[in-house]
C-alpha cells in the first residue's frame, strides 16, 4: 500500500496533469485568503464521532463534502480535507471516522465516495487532525451510497491504540496493527457477501451496505495487550448479521438468537455490557417499512425487543429505526431515532425516543414538545427534521445531544426537559459545515453580492458575504433545485431563476423572477410546456426578452414575464443560450462539438448559424491545439459567454482551450495561448485603472492545474489558489462584479468558497 505524507495547507495532490516542455515557466502565484460564503449545513452530515473521555473532541463526516473537526474556541466546525485535488475528488465522501480512546490526538478517516472507484484511502493523524498521512487501501468505500448513515464502521481498540478495525461494504473486515499505517484483511471473518439478482430491481436498490459497525466488548483485565471481545454488525437480512470474536479476531461466530428479519443500522455497547442495536429493512436513507430496537445482554446471552413502538406478532412497523446512543455515565439513558415514521417522503413526522430505564419505557421527544432556533441557517425551516441517521449524547454532558440531518444537524442542551414535559430546545449545530452543490452562480454589479442556484436547497441571495441568507432558497417560491439564475445587465434589479419546486408535478410553475434584486420573488404565470423545469435561462440586457431552455426541451421565448411563450426558431434542443450584455436584441448559443455558433439579432425570436472558423495555433510542444470537443466527464465547459460592458464580445470556454471574438461584423474566434483545459470560466470586476473585466478560470494553464485570474483579457495569468485550497471537484467560478479580485468557487460538496487577494484583505 502506498503512503503519502500530507501537511494540510502544504501538500501537493495534483493527480495526472499534462507535462509540457521545460521552457514553459510555472504561472505566478498570487496569495489568496479563502473561506465559505455561509449557507450553514446543506447536505447530509451522516456521522458525529465524540472522544469518550476528552471533552469537546469531536469530528463529523459528510457523504460527499469531506470531514470536519470541532473547534471549541471558535464555536464552529473546521474543514479538514480542502487540499483534495480534482483527480482525487472521490476522497471527499467519508465512510467512517475513528478516534483512539487512549489518545485523543490520534484520528483516522476512511475516504471514498463510491465503490465503483478504485480510489480509496485511509488518512491518519497523530496530532489532532492538524496533519494527515494518506494510505491507499485495496478496498473501495461508498461514503455517498445507500447506508452511508450506518456506523461506525471503523474503530480503535480501547486497550491497544495500535489496533484498528475497518468494516467495508464489499471486501470484508480489515485490520491495522500499526496505527493505520498498513492494513490487511481479516481472513478468519465469515463471507458476508450479499448475493442478489440484478434483474430484481427492488431488491437490488434495497441491498445491504456491508459491514456497518465494529464494537469492542468488555475490556477484561486492566492493561491488557488487546481487547478479546469484538462485535461486528453486517447489513444483511434473512441470515446472520451479527458476529462476535472472543479471541481478538482469531475466530468468529454468529451471536445466537439474533434478529434476522431486518438489517442492523447502528450498534453501541453500554457500560453495563448491554449491546443495543437499531434495525430497519433497508440500510437507509432509502425507504424503510419495518424495523426495531433490540438489546442483547452479553453476560446472560439474552435478547429483548425494546422497540419504543411495540407491535403485535407478525405486524410490520411501517418504518424503521436509524440510530442509537447511550449515555456513557448512565447506561439506562438511551435515545433512538426513527426513519420514515410518517410514511414515504414525510420527513417531518420522524421521532426521537428517550428512555431512562434501559428501554422499559420511552418518551417521544418531538411529540412531547420542542422548540427550534434556526437563526443560524434560516433556510432549514423548509425541512428541519429528517434523516436522523446519527444521534449522539455528549459523553461529557448528558444534557447535550445532537442529531444529523440532510440539512446539517441540530443540538440541544436540555435533553431531560422531556421528562418534565417541557420543550426540548434545539438549535443549529452545523456552523462551519458547508456541503452544498452550487448549480449556478450570478454576481450582479449592484445590490446583492452573489446569487446562487443550489442542488436540493433551492438557492440563496447573499447581500452580506459573512452571514447566511435570511430568505433561504431565494424566498418564496421555494425551489428544490435552482439550475439557472441570471439577470438583465442593464436593468440590474431584474433577476430570473429556473429550477424544480418541492413535490414537483408536470405543469408546475418552475420559473420565478425578482424586480428588486432578489429580495422578493414572483412566480411566472405559466411555463412553455407541461414538463418544463430546470435547464438554463437567459435575459436580454434590458430585461425585455427571456429565453428558457428547460431540460430535454427546445428553447422558448417570453416577452411578458412568462405569461406567454413561443419557440425560438433555428435552435436545436437542449442548448444553453446567453444574452449580449449591451445589445438587448442579441443572444448567442454554441454547439461546440459541431463547431456551430447560433446568434439572434431580433431579441431571440429567430437564430442564424455560423461555422466557427477557429484560428488553430501551435502549442508550446509543437503539436496543434485540438479543435473543440465534448467536455470532460468531470465537468469541463464547451460554453459561450458574453462580456459585461462590451457588445458582441464573446468567449468560448472549451474543455481544450479558450477562444475570443471581438468582431462586430461576423465572428472570428481566436485561440488564446497558454490555456489548455477549462473546467469553469467567469468574469469579475476590472482591476482599478482597467476597463475590461477580470477573467477567471479553473483549468490548466502552462501545464499547471488551478484557479487563475487574468487582468488583461487573457494576455497573462496568475494562479490564485494553492495546494491547500483545491476543494476536489469544482464546477463554477465567478468573479465579484463589485469588488476587484474577489472570486467565488462553486464546489461539488464544499459549498460556495470565496477568495480575496491577501494583500487586499490585509489592507482593509
Amino acid at each position: 500500500m502506498r503512503k503519502h505524507s500530507l501537511l494540510l495547507g502544504l501538500v501537493l495532490l495534483m493527480g495526472t496533469m499534462p507535462v509540457l516542455a521545460q521552457e514553459i515557466q510555472p504561472v505566478k502565484v498570487v496569495p489568496y485568503e479563502w473561506k465559505n460564503v455561509p449557507i450553514v449545513g446543506g447536505g447530509f452530515v451522516d456521522g458525529i464521532i465524540f472522544h469518550p473521555t476528552a471533552p469537546d473532541v469531536r469530528y463529523c463526516r459528510t457523504d460527499m463534502g469531506g470531514a470536519y473537526r470541532w473547534d471549541t474556541s471558535a464555536g464552529r466546525w473546521v474543514a479538514l480535507l480542502d487540499w483534495i485535488s480534482l483527480d482525487e475528488s472521490n476522497l471527499q465522501g467519508i465512510e467512517s471516522i475513528a478516534i483512539d480512546p487512549q489518545n485523543a490526538d490520534n484520528v483516522y478517516i476512511a475516504c471514498g465516495t463510491y465503490t465503483s472507484s478504485s480510489n480509496g484511502a485511509i488518512l491518519y493523524s497523530y496530532n489532532g487532525g492538524k496533519t494527515f498521512t494518506r494510505v491507499d487501501v485495496p478496498f473501495t468505500m461508498g461514503g455517498n451510497e445507500n447506508g452511508r448513515g450506518n456506523g461506525e464502521r471503523m474503530m480503535v481498540d480501547p486497550q491497544n491504540g495500535n489496533i484498528i478495525y475497518m468494516g467495508t461494504r464489499l471486501h470484508g473486515l480489515w485490520r491495522s496493527m500499526d496505527k493505520g499505517q498498513s492494513w490487511s484483511r481479516v481472513t478468519s471473518f465469515p463471507d458476508v457477501t450479499e448475493h442478489l439478482d440484478p434483474n430484481d430491481r427492488a431488491g437490488w436498490m434495497n441491498r445491504g451496505s456491508g459491514i456497518i459497525s465494529v464494537v469492542f466488548g468488555a475490556q477484561g483485565k486492566e492493561n491488557a495487550e488487546v481487547t478479546k471481545e469484538i462485535y461486528v454488525a453486517v447489513s444483511l437480512m434473512g441470515r446472520n448479521n451479527l458476529y462476535v470474536s472472543h479471541d481478538a479476531g482469531t475466530s468468529w461466530q454468529p451471536v445466537e438468537g439474533q434478529p434476522i428479519q431486518y438489517r442492523p443500522t447502528h450498534m453501541v455497547l453500554s457500560t453495563d455490557n448491554q449491546l443495543i442495536i437499531t434495525y430497519g429493512d433497508s440500510p437507509g436513507p432509502s425507504q424503510m417499512e419495518d424495523g426495531g430496537v433490540w438489546k442483547y445482554d452479553v453476560a446472560k446471552k439474552k435478547w429483548a425487543d425494546i422497540s419504543p413502538v411495540q407491535l403485535k406478532k407478525g405486524e410490520k412497523a411501517g418504518f424503521g429505526y436509524a440510530a442509537v446512543s447511550i449515555d456513557t455515565r448512565n447506561p439506562k439513558h438511551v435515545i433512538v431515532s426513527t426513519h420514515c415514521l410518517g410514511g414515504k417522503h414525510n420527513f417531518h413526522s420522524d421521532e426521537m425516543f428517550r428512555t431512562t430505564d434501559g428501554g422499559k419505557h420511552w418518551k417521544p421527544i418531538f411529540k412531547t414538545g420542542y422548540e427550534y432556533d434556526c437563526s443560524k441557517a434560516p433556510y432549514v425551516k423548509v425541512a428541519p427534521l429528517h434523516w436522523m441517521f446519527d444521534i449522539e449524547i455528549d459523553p461529557a454532558n448528558p444534557e447535550h445531544a445532537l442529531f444529523t440531518t440532510g440539512f446539517g444537524g441540530w443540538e440541544t442542551f436540555n435533553l431531560s426537559a422531556v421528562e418534565r414535559k417541557e420543550p426540548v430546545k434545539w438549535s443549529i449545530m452545523s456552523t462551519g459545515i458547508e456541503e452544498t452543490v452550487p448549480l449556478e452562480l450570478y454576481a450582479p454589479e449592484k445590490g446583492a453580492r452573489l446569487l446562487s442556484g443550489v442542488g436540493d436547497y433551492g438557492g440563496f441571495t447573499h447581500f452580506d458575504l459573512d452571514r447566511p441568507d435570511p430568505l433561504g432558497s431565494h424566498g418564496n417560491p421555494h425551489f428544490g433545485n435552482t439550475n439557472g439564475v441570471t439577470g438583465a445587465w442593464l436593468k440590474q434589479e431584474l433577476i430570473v431563476r429556473v429550477g424544480t419546486i418541492f413535490g414537483y408535478q408536470p405543469g408546475a410553475r418552475t420559473i420565478a423572477y425578482s424586480e428588486d434584486g432578489g429580495r422578493n420573488w414572483e412566480m411566472c404565470a405559466s411555463v412553455p410546456v407541461e414538463k418544463a423545469r430546470n435547464g438554463h435561462i437567459a435575459v436580454s440586457a434590458d430585461g425585455s426578452s427571456w429565453i428558457w431552455t428547460p431540460d430535454h426541451s427546445e428553447a422558448y421565448l417570453t416577452r411578458d414575464k412568462g405569461t406567454t411563450w413561443q419557440p425560438c426558431q433555428g435552435l436545436p434542443k437542449n442548448i444553453r443560450v446567453v444574452a449580449d450584455k449591451v445589445n438587448s436584441k442579441c443572444f448567442y448559443a454554441v454547439d461546440a462539438v459541431s463547431e456551430i455558433l447560433y446568434h439572434s439579432e431580433d431579441g431571440g425570436a429567430t437564430f442564424q448559424t455560423d461555422t466557427l472558423h477557429l484560428t488553430v495555433k501551435k502549442n508550446l510542444r509543437g503539436s496543434t491545439n485540438t479543435p473543440l470537443r465534448r467536455a470532460d466527464p468531470r465537468g469541463g465547459q464547451d460554453r459561450i459567454y458574453s462580456t459585461p460592458g462590451y457588445e458582441k464580445d464573446l468567449w468560448i470556454a472549451a474543455y481544450d482551450g479558450l477562444y475570443h471574438s471581438t468582431s462586430q461584423e461576423g465572428f472570428d474566434f481566436r485561440a488564446l495561448d497558454k490555456v489548455r483545459t477549462i473546467y469553469a470560466f467567469g468574469f469579475g470586476k476590472a482591476k482599478p485603472g482597467n476597463d475590461y473585466p477580470t477573467l477567471y478560470i479553473i483549468g490548466v494553464i502552462n501545464g499547471q492545474y488551478g484557479f487563475f485570474r487574468s487582468d488583461d483579457a487573457a494576455v497573462s495569468w496568475v494562479r490564485i489558489n494553492d495546494d491547500a485550497n483545491q476543494y476536489g471537484l469544482v464546477l463554477h467560478i465567478c468573479g465579484d462584479m463589485q469588488e476587484y479580485g474577489r472570486v467565488y468557487i462553486g464546489t461539488h460538496g464544499r459549498g460556495i468558497v470565496t477568495g480575496v487577494p491577501t494583500t487586499l484583505q490585509n489592507a482593509k
